[in-house]
């Protein structure tokens, strides 16, 4: 075996390692969160004024473990983030080690808050909007999976959604992508938020809107961000280059 097949090995088995890391905090959080599950079921039905019915005796624990599941992942997103850095760090410089680890904190607060964004604003609206549909013409009953699906599928992708800004900066400061680029794919960024909010929400053009304007307000924030870093950016490398040449 030479040295570049040794090294490939190595490679797979650091990540091999990384991946069993990150999978054991999650199998961690999920028994940790599914202790308090039942608290949480209740916090999270609090204002609900139907009753949710179940169809099976397996279905209330399907739901327990759906709602440990998204807990979970958002307590996971740091300890992946932070093996992630690990696997990559030996390839990159001191500077960008600095700079990506301090992205990490961010991922874990954005996705808290696009899960906020999601559960305190966009589900209310659109649930609302849907019994408003039916009033007075249907009896409204929902089951515990389908509510539970119902309120993950508008609330979770926000939680992605929110980590663009982040992202964004992040590539940005490494030189990956710059505020022009992301100006001239204004138009298919737009097109694919579309269908992404088209995809999550229920098929009315009210709750699609609800969901298109703040992902578009997102990435002209993303825009914004990326302008400041990469000016910061240039800023820096001009003022390191002005020096050597006064040296010179």
């Amino acid at each position: 075996m030479n040295k570049n097949e040794l090294s490939f090995v190595n490679h797979l088995g650091e990540l091999r390692k990384r991946l069993i890391l990150i999978l054991l905090a999650f199998i961690l959080f999920l028994f940790g969160s599914f202790i308090y599950v039942q608290e949480i079921y209740e916090w999270l039905i609090r204002d609900l004024d139907h009753d949710l019915a179940v169809l099976g005796p397996s279905e209330i624990l399907w739901v327990y473990f759906m709602i440990s599941g998204i807990i979970a992942i958002a307590l996971t997103i740091p300890v992946a983030a932070y093996q992630t850095w690990v696997f990559v760090k030996p390839a990159l410089t001191e500077k960008e080690r600095k700079t990506t680890l301090a992205y990490i904190p961010g991922l874990f607060t954005l996705f808290i808050t696009g899960l906020s964004f999601g559960y305190f604003v966009v589900y209310p609206l659109v649930l609302n909007f849907l019994l408003t549909l039916s009033k007075g013409q249907f009896e409204t009953m929902f089951t515990a999976e389908k509510y539970f699906k119902f309120m993950i599928n508008l609330t979770l992708p926000f939680g992605v959604l929110f980590e663009i800004p982040l992202i964004v900066m992040f590539l940005t400061s490494i030189g990956v992508i710059n505020p022009m680029l992301l100006s001239k794919a204004r138009k298919i960024s737009y097109f694919l938020l579309t269908l992404v909010a088209i995809f999550i929400t229920p098929p009315d053009l009210i709750s699609d809107i609800l969901v298109i304007v703040p992902l578009f307000i997102l990435y002209e924030f993303s825009v914004t961000l990326s302008k400041v870093v990469y000016r910061n950016k240039n800023k820096k490398q001009s003022e390191t280059i002005v020096p050597m040449k006064k040296t010179s």
